[in-house]
């Protein structure tokens, strides 16, 4: 049986008890392929809200302000560090009653948390660091938007003994994929940003996505070939679903896009789990959105019934995950 080196086995290794990521979500973060920077719209699958309910839209702020790297100052970074210390708070303290976890990892999850001025970033890190019992970093974002000065910062964190991880974007290793997609940048560059902060001692996620339009499974294996190629030490796989709001959407209610299915999602993840290597931590196989927003496939609803599924057919594989 192959024991898939999970994030809870990996925390529990590394740090001798489970450790917990701390999902965050802060009022003004943006994304260049929202705001027209590269591109407009966003990807034709983005509804930030649909896997992170609690943010509160830049419309909604009393002051608008969309974070990039061209402001000059932040007039809502000090509202931004105080919604980053209540949901801390608020997850920390539920994870401890419930599940008496003791050690945690602050994710700054939704949008592009490197697309910010410098010294707005250096200050939500450290804040973050310093909050109680925080071991580390995970910082989701785009590989067009991470700066040799931010690498070195977060190398900084990791000499002074913090776990950081970037969690990079990739989705598909196909740029005519990622041009369907409108994803607002090409593959060129990625190998060479991925060493640059593997060299500092940051860890790379890389996510991929199952199930993009006009991907075959031949492909979608591929981009897990490719991107385990280009060196990486933890990987997220999603399968792609279809939430109100988005272009993807449009595709599907006019039969232009046709969801992926439980069962062939269920052999990728078993093929791709054969594949990589053991040091990868492979930190989610599954995705969904248990809102309304969900339109299709249905079986993204219930990660718990989806998650049943995939194991029974890991096992079944000679797989534990």
């Amino acid at each position: 049986m192959k024991k898939i080196l999970t994030i809870g086995r990996y925390f529990k290794s590394r740090f001798g008890q489970r450790v917990r990521k701390i999902p965050i979500s802060l009022q003004g973060f943006t994304c260049p392929n929202i705001d027209g920077t590269v591109a407009k719209g966003g990807c034709i699958y983005c509804r930030n809200e649909s896997f992170s309910p609690s943010i509160v839209k830049i419309s909604d702020l009393k002051t608008p302000v969309e974070m990039n790297f061209k402001i000059k100052e932040n007039p809502i970074l000090e509202n931004q560090v105080a919604q980053l210390k209540a949901q801390f708070k608020w997850h920390a303290q539920f994870h401890k009653d419930k599940f008496a976890i003791h050690k945690y990892m602050v994710y700054f999850q939704s949008y592009t948390n490197t697309y910010a001025p410098f010294d707005t970033l250096k200050r939500l890190y450290q804040e973050a660091l310093a909050l109680p019992n925080v071991i580390g970093l995970s910082i989701g974002t785009r590989v067009d938007c991470v700066s040799e000065e931010v690498l070195d910062l977060l190398a900084s964190y990791v000499q002074k003994g913090k776990e950081i991880w970037l969690e990079y974007g990739i989705q598909s290793v196909y740029d005519e994929t990622l041009k369907i997609t409108n994803r607002g940048h090409t593959t060129e560059g990625i190998p060479e940003l991925f060493a640059k902060s593997r060299q500092r001692g940051i860890k790379v996620c890389a996510h991929l996505i199952y199930g993009l339009p006009k991907e075959t499974p031949e492909m979608m294996l591929h981009s897990l070939k490719t991107t385990l190629d280009w060196g990486i030490d933890g990987l997220k796989i999603h399968p792609l679903y279809v939430v109100e709001g988005t272009y993807l959407e449009k595709l599907y209610l006019s039969g232009n896009y046709t969801p992926i299915e439980l069962a062939d999602y269920a052999q990728l993840i078993v093929k791709s789990l054969q594949i990589i290597p053991s040091n990868v931590v492979v930190q989610r196989v599954s995705a969904g959105a248990h809102d309304t927003t969900l339109l299709a496939p249905k079986w993204c609803f219930d990660k718990n019934i989806q998650m049943r599924y995939l194991r029974d057919q890991l096992k079944s594989a000679g797989i534990e995950y």
